[in-house]
């Protein structure tokens, strides 16, 4: 099966200090998460949007928390996007990278949006940094009725064995747990703005290098502010790993991710 986080569970987290300084430690990488991190592939994008596709004029599109503008710009092939994003650093690489987005700072909690003026709100890799309670406050307000709010991220096939095999290695490093999986069906917590989740799952293989996934490993938040003689122990440990796996030691290679996406109505 393939494990990702429960979109509506809270995640494990020593404190909230951690937490806050996890959520702030992407910017300074921000060119290397928009070099090393995957993208989301157009079947994902386009079945959270299939609600208010077909219509004669292009959906207007909100994705929050749009880091360097990874899922911004596959929904850019479905209508207009406003990418809003709290960290400069990030909100600077998605300008550069991504010019025919708007570019906003704002965050989950105060979108920077007018009362029903959208027709999408998207979510990539983030929901689980947002207060739960006041980002759906606030997609309910700013979405049109009939209008969708979707969460999408990337996980590991865990089914593979060497990929169960280079998570256990990280994670037997972390010096915090990380969040729980979980193996029920993902959902979005109940809102009475919204009607009940629907999920579904897509392939999103890529094609990288060992030294391309220790690169991508490197851009996680948990390593962002580790110690760096414990970021450099973990990140040589995945090395070592790669380096004695058939799978990974003879050049490029695929690695199994795999999009889930859960999606829900506004009333």
């Amino acid at each position: 099966m393939t494990r990702g986080f429960s979109a509506g569970a809270p995640r494990t987290v020593p404190g909230v200090d951690t937490d806050r300084a996890r959520a702030r430690s992407f910017g300074a990488v921000a060119a290397d998460y928009a070099r090393f991190r995957p993208g989301y592939p157009r079947a994902a994008v386009e079945w959270a949007l299939q609600p208010v596709l077909g219509a004669s004029a292009p959906p207007r599109l909100l994705d929050v928390g749009a880091g360097t503008g990874k899922l911004t710009a596959a929904m850019l092939a479905f209508g207009p996007v406003t990418a809003v994003e709290p960290d400069g650093g990030m909100l600077d690489e998605l300008r550069a990278r991504i010019p025919e987005a708007t570019a906003v700072s704002g965050s989950a909690e105060e979108l920077p949006a007018e009362d029903s003026s959208v027709d999408a709100v998207l979510v990539g890799q983030a929901w689980h940094w947002f207060d739960h309670d006041r980002a759906l406050a606030e997609a309910a307000r700013v979405l049109r009725p009939g209008g969708v709010l979707a969460v999408l991220w990337n996980d590991d096939d865990l089914d593979i064995e060497w990929v169960q095999g280079y998570r256990e290695v990280l994670h037997s490093l972390r010096d915090e747990p990380p969040a729980a999986g979980s193996d029920n069906v993902p959902a979005l917590p109940a809102h009475p703005a919204f009607a009940h989740s629907r999920h579904s799952r897509h392939p999103n293989p890529v094609r990288t290098t060992a030294d391309g996934l220790v690169a991508t490993m490197g851009t996680h938040s948990w390593l962002l502010i580790s110690e760096p003689r414990a970021r450099e122990r973990a990140l040589g440990a995945l090395r070592d790993y790669l380096a004695g796996r058939p799978e990974t030691s003879a050049g490029e290679f695929e690695l199994p991710l795999v999009t889930a996406v859960v999606r829900t109505l506004r009333k």
